[in-house]
């Protein structure tokens, strides 16, 4: 399976625009709604989105940070989770704090703490699901979580049994279950001591990462599935990072495109399994 877009999601094919607050009770987030056309119910389950660390937007933004200058690596998963019938929204928690264009890569202990992937991000996560529980098309309590990178590192943050910015830490009090694509594991050692998601975790990586190292997602997913974590990593061989990104410069990589293809088909039937046929119930 290819990794492109599909044929209807094209540049204007825009989402909706919304605001709401960030759990850290002081910044108001950006998000962009993908909705069902048309709604197979009246309300749907829910998938939250967070982008890495060169942010919601693509890299030819030009100055331009909205609907129409969403990455196609974001624009092609809300699409892929409206297709399926869920309300998807994409987080931007960096335009909102001044940093709209993201960050470039080695620029790790350059960035400002108001963006920590451990102990901010995560909070907008939790303001992301409280938004989506309070809009009326909605399923309260069948929300999932995704992040890629720096997102979905701060997303193994998010689904911790110590989250932060998270009320009550199980399936019915914050997400269903999440996907984490090639996150970076170290998350600043606060999970030195163990780390136990309290819903199902999977974490997808490509073997030939050249930004973070999968052998150390590896490893840290298997400490916590020694610990009873319900947490399980998927490795694609030779797939780089960004494999699941749909622009050729990422599709050049021979492994990527496979690699995509799988982890999409891997990524709808996990979340179908929690949010449609009520296994997490």
């Amino acid at each position: 399976m290819a990794c492109e877009l599909p044929a209807h999601a094209r540049a204007a094919d825009h989402p909706e625009r919304v605001t709401f607050p960030s759990a850290d009770g002081k910044t108001e987030l950006v998000g962009y709604l993908f909705k069902p056309a048309p709604m197979p119910a009246a309300r749907v389950p829910g998938v939250v989105m967070m982008h890495g660390r060169a942010g919601a937007y693509s890299s030819r933004a030009n100055g331009v940070y909205d609907a129409s200058s969403l990455s196609k690596r974001h624009r092609m998963w809300g699409h892929l989770w409206a297709e399926q019938g869920y309300l998807a929204i994409l987080v931007d928690g960096f335009g909102p704090r001044g940093y709209p264009q993201g960050f470039p890569r080695f620029s790790y202990k350059q960035r400002p703490a108001e963006v920590d992937e451990v102990s901010v991000r995560p909070l907008d996560a939790y303001g992301a699901l409280a938004y989506l529980r309070s809009r009326s098309d909605v399923i309260e309590h069948r929300v999932a979580l995704q992040g890629w990178s720096n997102g979905a590192s701060a997303t193994l943050a998010a689904m911790s049994i110590d989250a932060p910015g998270a009320k009550l830490t199980t399936p019915a009090g914050g997400f269903r279950a999440a996907l984490a694509f090639y996150p970076a594991c170290g998350l600043k050692g606060r999970f030195e001591a163990g780390y136990r998601p309290y819903a199902p975790v999977q974490v997808h990586h490509g073997t030939d990462d050249e930004e973070v190292s999968p052998s150390r997602c590896a490893a840290f997913v298997n400490r916590s599935r020694a610990l009873g974590g319900d947490i399980l990593v998927r490795l694609y061989e030779g797939a780089t990072h960004g494999f699941d990104d749909p622009s050729p410069k990422r599709q050049r990589v021979a492994a990527n495109a496979p690699a995509a293809g799988l982890a999409i088909r891997r990524a709808t039937h996990f979340f179908a399994k929690w949010l449609k046929d009520g296994s997490g119930q």
